[in-house]
């Protein structure tokens, strides 16, 4: 692809290295971007700036936030004693978006995948369990993906916290094997959410 500006060519060699953006639709986008008026462009701009380096992780829960408290765990009206342990932020977009769960979350930035060199270490575990050790959780509801590395963060968590007196649930099963919970429908994961399971019976079965 010849370029006749280099600035044109970096641009596009920038916007190439986003996920799914190819080099003739990164050349689109930013022909785009040169026939919008300027403000779009510099709003676009201004945005990503923000997104760089204004973006915050929650100190309670670990969930992108604008402060440092993010707006789910500063409301009062939710209920301390759940806490719905998801792998990042696009989990949380989905069960909120089902208007059903009225419980907390804790972010764990992934899951163990020994694989890809994940271990406990790398995820917001520890903060998970002072936590719970703090605000008395009553209940735990993995919300994790039905794969195999999610039932290994799933049962890790359990083991230990399992001499405690909390309540462990997970989401029924109406999740696919091997499913990614971000690309659930909402009737799903509504039913999921509701008819949660104790966790043990999950170790029992398996």
């Amino acid at each position: 692809m010849n370029f006749s500006s280099e600035i044109l060519e970096q641009a596009v060699e920038e916007i190439s290295k986003l996920p799914g953006i190819g080099k003739r639709t990164a050349l689109r986008l930013a022909l785009h971007l040169l026939d919008v008026p300027i403000i779009q462009t510099e709003n676009l701009t201004k945005a990503l700036s923000n997104l760089v380096n204004e973006i915050k992780h929650c100190k309670i829960c670990n969930n992108l936030s604008d402060t440092d408290i993010c707006h789910i765990c500063s409301n009062i009206y939710r209920d301390d004693k759940i806490i719905c342990v998801v792998e990042d932020i696009r989990d949380v977009m989905a069960i909120e978006s089902t208007h059903q769960y009225t419980g907390k979350y804790h972010v764990l930035g992934g899951k163990i995948s020994p694989m890809e060199g994940i271990s406990p270490a790398d995820l917001c575990i520890t903060p998970l369990l002072k936590r719970i050790k703090e605000q008395k959780v009553e209940e735990i509801i993995f919300a994790l993906s039905a794969t195999i590395e999610g039932d290994t963060t799933m049962f890790y968590i359990y083991k230990i916290l399992g001499d405690t007196e909390i309540k462990f649930t997970t989401i029924a099963r109406g999740i696919g094997i091997g499913e990614e919970l971000e690309y659930t429908d909402e009737l799903t994961l509504i039913r999921s959410i509701q008819n949660r399971i104790p966790y043990h019976q999950n170790i029992k079965k398996d």
